[in-house]
């Protein structure tokens, strides 16, 4: 005998019994929409699960029927569809997601509703099987995002289980970075001389003194560097008018005007052509430079017709190749004299840079703040400068001075000065 209570009823057919309960929508007649399932073997059974979804309805947590049978590889191309991330964000997780999890959730023609705990740590198992730690960390990180969007649509509650720290806390090993000198850089831009010509010998120079990020070099052009700019900017945002009135009024070329790099742009890969993208975390700044950078600046400027500040040998961008296994890591770790058929190939013994042999590039960015630092310098002035947002009342209140501009030009300069002096 069939069981009915408002918006929940039993019916038997054959052998089982099924229940159907409002969905809380309507049909475009008027007529209430139901859902259903079957297979109870006893009555009550069917009519508590019939009234289970109307209470998951009522408290917002139920999940269609349809939604519920979504397969993960339909999911995972709407999630992807409302990304909305920095291009090199947005170019990872699409890696990832596209190599490790699609496939696997789309050769088992899996559902998100499949995917409990069970699922979730026979995943996990198999990522952690086939790739690096840091990697497999990754992965798993960005497949929680994606089972923690799908609820409450989707599933119920999100299957990720969540790290948590129990125990001794052990402190995680820290990459250690030997003090940056100006000598270690001198030797590091005459090895990128060597190299690159003068082109290569400015851009470290330059690196070490603005902690600029290597693509926000690669892409720096004629028109947002000294001495063109600010006369030069091509003002992407015509509303800013403040911002260029203060800026003409305050660097350049000239007495009263500081000699400034304006970094408003770095070169990344997009759809396989190299693209303006903006600076990593829309970090536009201005950036100071002291008086013998800007004299290299502007007589390497003068001394080539190239778009880019730093061209590469053949006149393109440095980010075109793999800079740092194509030029960095002779200019730290050294390399033997070459001679080739052709003359201009043709180079003397590098010698390696003790400090940063082995390496990574970016440490000279990062020895970049340590120079402010161990000057002294306003923290705000110095995060500032790396393209770094200061939180909290700090950042709200605090703002880069003119005489906190003059103070950085006035110490890196003591830097060169001090070198030349010890030659």
């Amino acid at each position: 005998m069939a069981r009915r209570a408002q918006d929940v009823y039993t019916e038997w057919r054959g052998g089982t019994c099924r229940v159907k309960w409002w969905s809380g929508e309507y049909h475009d007649d008027g007529r209430k929409r139901f859902e259903s399932k079957g297979g109870f073997t006893d009555e009550e059974s069917a009519f508590q699960h019939g009234q289970d979804k109307i209470y998951e309805i009522r408290h917002g947590t139920h999940v269609k029927n349809a939604d519920g049978a979504t397969l993960m590889s339909d999911w995972l191309d709407s999630w992807l569809a409302g990304l909305d991330h920095a291009h090199l964000t947005e170019r990872n997780y699409r890696s990832i997601i596209e190599t490790h999890i699609r496939p696997y959730f789309k050769k088992r023609n899996a559902a998100v509703a499949d995917i409990d705990v069970m699922a979730f740590r026979a995943f996990r198992k198999h990522v952690n099987g086939v790739l690096k730690p840091n990697t497999a960390k990754k992965v798993m990180t960005i497949f929680g995002m994606i089972l923690d969007d799908a609820v409450p649509r989707l599933i119920k509650t999100s299957p990720v289980e969540r790290t948590r720290r129990r125990g001794r806390y052990t402190r995680k090993p820290k990459e250690r970075k030997p003090d940056m000198t100006a000598a270690a850089v001198e030797q590091l831009a005459v090895n990128a001389r060597t190299l690159l010509g003068d082109s290569g010998y400015v851009f470290i120079w330059t690196m070490a003194c603005t902690g600029m990020r290597p693509a926000e070099l690669y892409g720096l052009t004629r028109e947002y560097c000294y001495p063109n700019w600010p006369g030069t900017d091509l003002r992407s945002s015509p509303d800013d008018h403040d911002r260029y009135n203060d800026d003409l009024a305050r660097y350049g070329k000239g007495d009263g005007l500081m000699p400034a790099i304006r970094v408003e742009r770095q070169v990344q890969y997009k759809d396989g052509k190299l693209a303006f993208m903006p600076p990593k975390y829309e970090s536009y700044r201005t950036l100071v430079v002291p008086p013998f950078l800007a004299e290299m600046l502007e007589q390497l400027l003068a001394s080539h017709d190239r778009t880019w500040v730093f061209p590469a040998l053949e006149g393109g961008s440095l980010g075109v190749v793999n800079f740092d296994y194509r030029w960095w890591r002779p200019m730290a770790d050294g390399a033997e004299k070459r001679e080739a058929k052709q003359a201009r190939w043709n180079r003397p013994a590098i010698p390696a840079v003790p400090s940063f042999a082995g390496r990574r590039l970016y440490l000279v960015r990062h020895g970049a703040k340590a120079w402010l630092d161990e000057d002294g310098h306003s923290r705000f002035a110095v995060e500032s400068r790396m393209g770094h947002e200061v939180p909290g009342v700090e950042g709200t209140y605090s703002s880069v001075t003119v005489p906190m501009e003059e103070g950085i030009m006035k110490t890196l300069q003591e830097r060169w000065d001090g070198l030349q002096e010890r030659k």
